[in-house]
């Protein structure tokens, strides 16, 4: 007689689909901070047990005009296994086409099966904002004042909300290249917004600045920069892309989410020839030191680690919300 075993596992369900109005319901700044600040930690101290993660694939897109990124993270110790796929395209101004798309994959780690697919752009503009304004946290001046936005997109809104959700700001301004995105923007924010007719007057006298624009050439120059500034740059994600001049990149002291991400994808450090003084993550652990008495930098590239944590969250408050444990 052969005894044939069976496996019962959770492979026998079926993959949840979480969508963006859950996403958006489940996730919220507040609760995503202190996992994110854990998760950084975490990956600077290169510990293969609690985050293993590779740079970023890019595959590039080259008929479309943009790239395929694929950012895989294991955290063998937290049983987290996930990977987003995110296409990214320069558009042409006033293009209706979108310029990020992106799909998060949770999966079990153990069986390889998929638990869960959930829309990616709640998620990278939450965890991006989250992960930019903890950099503010450690980095801005005490008793800052005046926030500045260059860019009026969706992670310029993001950024707004997480920013002025944790700090109290006495004035935001923000600039757009045109004066069409920039009345959208201030239609979509809750209180006082100037509207800035140039990047310049935008960002003269401001103590934290978020670029988070689609450009590949430099629209933050160094000369524009109050001294002991905190600059939050988000866009500009390629080798040959940039939103930084060389000035404030030279002048600045540098900070990263990933000092290889940076040293392979970002054009404002590799044109720049700008060393990378820490990670986030780095200040979190103790092991550098924050210069808030000094113009700084975070130059932002995204990782998979934070897109895991991020997943997780939403899983486990799906979970609850379902009664399915």
């Amino acid at each position: 007689i052969h005894v044939i075993p069976v496996f019962v596992s959770a492979m026998a369900a079926p993959p949840v689909v979480i969508w963006e109005r859950e996403v958006r319901q489940l996730l919220s700044p507040a609760d995503l901070i202190p996992r994110l600040e854990d998760a950084l930690g975490k990956f600077s101290r290169r510990d293969a047990a609690e985050v293993l993660q590779p740079v970023r694939t890019a595959v590039p897109l080259q008929k479309h005009g943009g790239f395929m990124g694929l950012m895989p993270t294991y955290m063998e110790k937290d049983g987290v296994l996930s990977t987003k796929f995110v296409c990214f395209y320069k558009r042409e101004e006033g293009s209706t086409l979108p310029a990020v798309q992106a799909t998060v994959v949770l999966l079990d780690p153990e069986y390889g099966n998929v638990k869960a697919v959930m829309d990616g752009e709640v998620i990278t503009a939450m965890r991006t904002a989250a992960v930019s304004a903890i950099s503010a946290k450690l980095l801005m001046p005490p008793q800052a004042e005046v926030l500045a936005i260059l860019g009026t997109g969706k992670q310029a809104l993001s950024h707004c909300r997480v920013f002025t959700e944790m700090f109290s700001f006495k004035e935001l301004r923000v600039w757009s290249r045109t004066k069409e995105g920039a009345a959208r923007f201030i239609r979509s924010i809750d209180g006082p917004v100037q509207g800035c007719s140039t990047a310049e007057e935008a960002v003269r006298g401001a103590d934290v600045i978020v670029t988070v624009t689609g450009s590949t050439q430099p629209v933050l120059f160094g000369q524009w920069v109050k001294a002991g500034a905190h600059v939050a740059a988000v866009g500009a994600c390629r080798p040959d892309w940039r939103e930084l001049d060389d000035v404030l990149m030279k002048e600045a002291v540098v900070y990263a989410d990933s000092r290889e991400g940076a040293m392979l994808e970002s054009g404002d450090v590799i044109l720049s020839g700008a060393e990378v003084f820490a990670e986030l993550g780095d200040v979190i652990n103790g092991t550098k030191a924050a210069h808030r008495e000094k113009t700084t930098v975070f130059k932002s590239l995204g990782m998979g680690v934070e897109d895991a944590v991020s997943a997780q969250l939403v899983f486990d408050r799906w979970k609850a919300q379902a009664g399915k444990f």
